[in-house]
């Protein structure tokens, strides 16, 4: 592919992203209504899932070529830029306001489970069988929480005041799947045309793999966030990352160690605690003030300071990584 068409593909890929996200929020916004499902759950269970599917397929594809540390990195990456970059930009636009109650639980569940895997990676610097089947075993008592937690009733559905005709429910389901298809499709061209462009102009491949592999699978994540928030959606953007961390915490973890166990590296405890630091840091900013007017409340100065540390992060892996003799 010719730089002229890589560019092509990019930006007719960011497009097609845009307007998925939009149709994808729209459908689960009536689903939440129809099925008096909390918007919180859609974005834990639907958009959660459904945003972690390229970080699941990469890390398939890394298991069964022998690359397991590829999807480690991945799981870990994606964790960062979805706490630092999708909620730091999403904040900056528009500040993200939620009931703190509505999320104490689901954090819990994320923080729990973020210091669970941090045992299982670094205590013996292995990630194996019995890790793998552990973190799946996690992932089940989630699901089983999560769906016990959506078929309570008792949920405000205010700004969700949509005309629906309950008998459209099969017509919403499949406009709501083919949205989420799109939205993966157009990541998946981002990624590629991304790399060409990159290959093109000799950016080194170290920097290609650990910048466009973890962000060009938050790019559905970075997507839905912003389209949520413009639509005062804001339970389904913090429920999206929520759902995707724990996705990608538990779930695509535990598949290197389920099909190619691998000895974890010692550089890999920078990623880590900088990822647990953010999962605090996501609740600390909604539990406090301080950088914001009210609680509840995640401020444009926050979000900056989200981006502030993500750039740290990775100014100070990029002199670690390139000082490292080959």
């Amino acid at each position: 592919m010719t730089l002229l068409q890589s560019i092509i593909v990019l930006v007719a890929s960011f497009v097609g992203i845009i307007l998925s996200a939009n149709k994808l929020i729209d459908n689960g916004s009536k689903i939440a209504t129809i099925y008096k499902v909390s918007p919180l759950i859609i974005g834990i269970l639907i958009l959660g899932f459904g945003t972690s599917a390229p970080e699941i397929f990469v890390s398939v594809l890394a298991a069964f070529d022998d690359a397991p540390e590829l999807a480690i990195g991945n799981a870990l990456g994606s964790n960062i830029l979805n706490i630092a970059l999708v909620l730091g930009i999403t904040a900056m636009i528009l500040p993200i306001t939620v009931n703190l109650k509505a999320i104490k639980k689901e954090w819990v569940f994320l923080i729990a489970f973020t210091i669970i895997t941090g045992g299982l990676l670094l205590w013996d610097k292995h990630l194996g069988v019995m890790d793998g089947s552990i973190l799946i075993v996690l992932l089940g008592i989630f699901l089983r929480y999560t769906f016990k937690e959506s078929k309570k009733v008792d949920h405000k559905f205010d700004n969700l005041s949509l005309n629906l005709d309950i008998s459209q429910r099969g017509k919403i389901w499949r406009n709501l799947i083919a949205s989420l298809i799109l939205l993966l499709v157009c990541a998946q061209f981002i990624v590629f045309s991304g790399k060409n462009i990159a290959i093109y102009f000799q950016v080194p491949e170290l920097i290609i793999g650990l910048t466009l592999i973890a962000l060009g699978t938050s790019i559905p994540e970075l997507a839905v966030a912003i389209t949520s928030a413009i639509k005062k959606q804001h339970e389904m953007v913090v429920g999206n990352i929520i759902g995707s961390n724990i996705f990608n915490t538990v779930a695509v973890l535990a598949i290197p160690g389920l099909i190619s166990p691998v000895r974890v590296q010692e550089e890999i405890t920078t990623d880590y605690i900088t990822m647990l630091g953010l999962t605090i840091l996501l609740y600390l900013f909604f539990l406090t003030n301080f950088f914001s007017d009210k609680k509840d409340t995640m401020s444009r100065l926050e979000g900056f300071v989200l981006i502030m540390i993500l750039s740290i992060y990775i100014y100070f892996r990029f002199v670690v990584t390139i000082a490292q003799p080959v």
